[in-house]
């Protein structure tokens, strides 16, 4: 008789894991039981619960805005946020950067095998906090489980709605000569914050991320009446990447003033130690805005009302039509042209 190897088949899944198994994105028992106790739980909303493939609602007057964004940052919790609420700031940002305000998100996971259960509610209460901080609602969204090693821990992409009110255009066509560029805070501190957790950096003063919700204060600058041109947060590149991009949109040069850009000493004295440049460091509370010279007091005093925006301050002005260049006059009275980065400062900070 031919020697038979027994068979032994066994559940590689317990009822109620500590981890994120492959089988919590297998579609079934533990996939349903994972957006039932922390996804629906954390963002519970009417349109979330029913728990269709979409989400419906109807059209508001005006202009909808969409957008989507992904979130990979390293590390997952950082001073001042974390991947979950960054999701939904930087979400909501762009949507504002359009002149719009947020109404849903969306919020798609790519969960590694291993992900600490404990990690995973961290971040997406977070996450819900923030959206209800905002005023926005979670109401779809998508779960997926990738190979341990093969994600680091938990990825995030993001969509989101929103509605332009009537009248309202915003883009870098809309720049005009002449305009005057206000800057709505410091410079620099989400991605110093978020290298020194990942190199494990101390340095003298607390420096925590600016990420922060935008909507509000651009809300207000708008119905101030001030007439913005364009709108613009300062992500990945910081300033000088932002400036350059509009700088080609608007087909127009820029000339901005060294001695009026605030950064905070702890974030100047990091970047020198660690060969940055201040003005291409991410931030993601931060946002530039085109406004004509005879409005520039109105848009300053509307913005200063909000916390995220208290150090609003005017740093230049758009100059030569059909020459996108972008230029700074340093602290010395001298000129440097800010280019676009060949290569990358600082990965993995959104």
């Amino acid at each position: 008789m031919a020697d038979h190897q027994a068979l032994h088949l066994h559940c590689s899944v317990p009822v109620r894991s500590a981890t994120v198994q492959l089988a919590h994105g297998g579609g079934g028992r533990l996939m349903q039981e994972l957006i039932r106790d922390i996804f629906v739980r954390a963002f519970d909303n009417p349109m979330l619960a029913q728990l269709h493939d979409g989400a419906t609602w109807p059209v508001a007057e005006g202009t909808l805005a969409f957008t989507t964004d992904s979130y990979v940052v390293s590390p997952l919790f950082f001073p001042g946020g974390d991947i979950g609420s960054l999701a939904v700031h930087g979400t909501i940002n762009d949507l504002a950067m359009c002149g719009a305000m947020p109404l849903y998100l969306s919020a798609g996971f790519i969960l590694e095998e291993g992900l600490s259960m404990e990690t995973l509610q961290n971040v997406v209460e977070s996450m819900a906090k923030a959206a209800e901080e905002a005023g926005v609602q979670v109401v779809t969204g998508d779960t997926k489980v990738v190979d341990r090693g093969k994600g680091d821990g938990v990825f995030i992409n993001t969509a989101g709605i929103g509605v332009v009110p009537p009248g309202i255009r915003i883009g870098p066509d809309e720049v005009k000569s002449g305009d005057a560029i206000l800057l709505s805070g410091d410079l620099g501190s989400h991605g110093v914050a978020v290298l020194s957790v990942r190199e494990g950096l101390r340095f003298t003063g607390e420096i925590e991320s600016d990420s922060a919700p935008l909507h509000r204060v651009v809300r207000d600058l708008l119905g101030s009446g001030v007439p913005v041109h364009c709108l613009r947060d300062l992500t990945r590149g910081g300033l000088a990447s932002a400036l350059n991009e509009l700088a080609v949109g608007a087909n127009s040069g820029m000339t901005i003033e060294e001695s009026l850009i605030p950064v905070r000493e702890s974030v100047r004295g990091a970047c020198e130690l660690l060969g940055l440049d201040p003005l291409y460091v991410a931030n993601e509370g931060r946002f530039i805005a085109f406004v004509p010279e005879s409005h520039v007091d109105e848009a300053l005093a509307a913005m200063r009302r909000h916390r995220v925006a208290h150090q609003a301050v005017r740093i230049g002005s758009v100059t030569d039509v059909g020459s996108p260049i972008v230029a700074l006059r340093t602290v010395l009275g001298t000129h440097r042209i800010l280019d676009l980065l060949s290569g990358e400062q600082l990965p993995r900070i959104c």
